[in-house]
């Protein structure tokens, strides 16, 4: 610490992202990347960018994609904004959206962003405790609030709200914002983005880093009435005009072209999730429903600490938060269909 900081930097208690090492031979399942890389057109986009034309500004409103992410999505343009990645876009509905005079309300476990962001911004939280199967419950989020969060699929757990629920919630608080955070949608949950017509509260925040294999890019964007998305533009010119480069923007518009690569990533994703999940359960291990591209699994009979430290000595990497009720799970991303082989080995090997 240094005397120089401000107060505000004295009270952070930063978010601590997944381990990214470069060691050879590793198998990495720790950070919910995709194992599979982007389609061809996607990488020659990118690379086409790189040109005497990166002398040059990139669009600052990213028009083209934000236009193209529209007409995917059946929306207008002026209901899109883009961002370096989900988290910046989640940053900018915090500062634009979240902070009023009641509580901001969000699960006991889930990303944990959120209470960064809080304390970043100086917002007031109340969470509210998954139940005894680790789902939200939307009846707990009744009563007043200044606003509401909430991923869904839910991360860590990877459980899954319906459409349905989230209606509800959004009836509950018309009076009062609410973002849903899909980063993992499109690995089996239903998306609110239907709701949106019907719901002037409601923001939809998507990544292109999952299920669109472009984490490296950092494409993020949120969907919802163009006064909302007119306050996170006011932010993020407060802050910073050109979010996304020439290459960033080249290759999220890329992405979007090419559906039927997408369809079928997602679809060799699930059915691989589907295997590890039955042989997890081969192996005594208790795993929750997952509507994402991880599993959230615990062993009754082993410490979630000493499981992970063991994969990670035969160089399997797999995420643990060391938190009240899920420090014996371990949040293990869905790989290639050899790293959930490899997967199974080592834990078979360290069970016996």
């Amino acid at each position: 610490m240094s005397r120089f900081w401000s107060d505000l930097t004295h009270a952070l208690s930063p978010y601590v992202p997944g381990e990214q090492p470069r060691l050879a031979g590793l198998t990495k399942l720790n950070t919910n990347e995709s194992p599979y890389g982007p389609p061809p057109a996607v990488l020659t986009a990118i690379a086409a960018e790189a040109a005497d034309t990166l002398r040059l500004y990139p669009d600052p409103a990213s028009t083209a994609l934000r236009e193209a992410i529209a007409a995917y999505h059946g929306l207008d343009a002026d209901q899109v904004f883009v961002g370096n990645g989900s988290d910046e876009v989640l940053a900018h509905a915090f500062a634009a959206l979240l902070k009023h005079a009641g509580p901001l309300k969000f699960p006991d476990i889930s990303y944990s962003f959120y209470p960064v962001y809080a304390r970043l911004f100086g917002i007031a939280t109340e969470t509210v405790p998954l139940d005894d199967g680790f789902r939200i419950r939307i009846a707990d989020y009744a009563g007043p609030t200044g606003a509401v969060i909430l991923p869904n699929p839910n991360a860590p757990t990877g459980v899954a709200l319906g459409r349905a629920e989230i209606g509800a919630l959004l009836a509950q608080h018309a009076d009062a914002p609410v973002v849903i955070d899909e980063a993992y949608v499109d690995f089996g949950a239903e998306t609110a983005i239907p709701l949106i017509a019907d719901h002037p509260n409601l923001l939809v925040v998507r990544t292109m880093s999952k299920s669109r294999s472009l984490a490296g890019l950092r494409v993020g964007y949120a969907l919802g009435h163009p006064d909302l998305i007119q306050a996170l533009t006011r932010v993020k010119d407060s802050f910073n005009s050109y979010p996304l480069g020439r290459p960033a923007q080249a290759g999220a518009l890329a992405s979007i072209a090419e559906e039927r690569r997408f369809q079928a990533d997602l679809a060799r994703i699930i059915a691989t999730r589907t295997r590890m999940t039955q042989g997890l359960a081969k192996l005594g291990f208790e795993a929750l429903p997952s509507a994402a591209n991880f599993v959230f699994a615990r062993h009754p009979a082993h410490a979630g600490a000493a499981l992970a430290q063991a994969l990670r000595d035969r160089a399997i990497l797999v995420r643990r938060f060391d938190a009240p009720r899920i420090a014996d799970h371990l949040r293990i991303t869905v790989g290639t269909e050899d790293q959930t082989d490899k997967l199974l080995a080592a834990l078979a090997d360290i069970l016996s």
